[in-house]
């Protein structure tokens, strides 16, 4: 039986994935930053345990709780939209530290004992957004795009260990928890000097159908971990098919 570990399982697409690899057999670590014991069935293959990508404390002893690892996915991610050149650079270090440090830093925790038992699976969670440029977003785009740098070179560096590196591309799902915690980062990022464009940009962006759901995205983490061929980049969801393709 394989064990995968799981990072923001609270919500959204980490809680899903926890879900879609409980029901097909497998030990799953669900890490949460606060922990909640009400969204995953309670299982002797399932477990919620307390992660804050951005401590290495808290990684080492995520880490040291959870057991042996077989596939490590890194989902845990925060977002904001506005202006570029009203982003407070708090702001901009707090994406940073989760979506791109806070993976590389639980890949680099992981990838040991992947290295020493010549078998492993990093699986990295993206966005649509590294296919097709969006405005207002180059912070979270500058995020996510590092990421898809940093894999590309990981599979590369690991494949003589038989440790494969894969990404997933999700594309426009927007979850209710993810827009609540977006929220307070959103504050004045809009100057009235943008305040006309940006209305434009989000009104048709809201109008976009939702074409992947968050079930979608749990499918192909699934297939990108059980994937041993040499394919990097799984996009999920029909929207990003397309803009796949498209690239």
């Amino acid at each position: 039986m394989k064990n995968v570990l799981i990072t923001g399982c609270s919500s959204g697409y980490g809680l899903e994935t926890a879900r879609y690899f409980h029901e097909r057999g497998w030990r799953v670590v669900a890490t949460m930053r606060k922990p909640r014991e009400d969204v995953l069935p309670r299982s002797e293959r399932l477990r919620i345990v307390a992660l804050d990508v951005t401590n290495a404390a808290s990684i080492q002893a995520a880490i040291e709780a959870s057991g042996p690892i077989d596939v490590l996915v890194n989902n845990a991610g925060i977002g904001a939209i506005g202006a570029f050149e009203a982003m407070p650079m708090s702001i901009v270090r707090e994406m940073f530290e989760t979506n791109t440090l806070g993976v590389i830093a639980m890949t680099q925790a992981v990838v040991p004992q992947f290295r020493q038992r010549q078998s492993g699976v990093v699986v990295n969670v993206t966005s649509s957004v590294t296919l097709a440029p969006m405005p207002l977003a180059a912070v979270y785009t500058a995020t996510k795009m590092a990421i898809e740098g940093f894999t590309a070179s990981l599979a590369l560096e690991l494949e003589s260990f038989n440790v494969r590196a894969k990404l997933v591309e999700p594309g426009y799902c927007p979850t209710t928890a993810f827009t609540r915690n977006s929220g307070p980062r959103m504050e004045g990022n809009i100057p009235d000097a943008y305040a006309a464009f940006a209305q434009r940009v989000l009104g048709d962006f809201t109008q976009q159908p939702v074409v992947t759901k968050e079930s979608d995205v749990a499918e192909v983490v699934y297939r990108a971990a059980n994937d041993a061929s040499a394919q990097l980049r799984f996009p999920a969801g029909s929207d990003a098919v397309a803009l796949a393709q498209a690239k």
